[in-house]
């Protein structure tokens, strides 16, 4: 959804991934199977510590520049699960093709 610094590989499979949502949606709504694409912002796992390590930053002050966003937070884990099991319910049965960015507001 969003570009970033030296990241270009990165920012080219997902957006891909967005426009492959979108196209499988389309293409297997006949079948009543549907596609969606959850989006998560930082979040505090493994990967966005060794992000960290990489940089040359320590994980708190990497994690706490992360959190610069309308929520003032970074992601938990949680966040991500919750949205996934709203999506897998029933409460989101006419929800199909849809980009959803769990992230605090940061793209916003």
């Amino acid at each position: 959804i969003k570009g970033g610094a030296s990241a270009i590989s990165y920012c080219a499979s997902k957006g891909a991934v967005v426009n492959m949502t979108r196209a499988m949606a389309i293409d297997h709504g006949p079948q009543n199977i549907r596609v969606n694409c959850v989006c998560p912002g930082d979040t505090a796992t493994g990967m966005l510590a060794d992000e960290a390590r990489q940089l040359g930053e320590a994980v708190d002050s990497f994690y706490a520049d992360a959190a610069d966003r309308p929520l003032g937070r970074i992601g938990q884990p949680r966040d991500i699960a919750q949205t996934v099991a709203f999506l897998a319910s029933d409460a989101a049965a006419f929800l199909s093709g849809a980009v959803i960015p769990v992230d605090g507001a940061g793209t916003a």
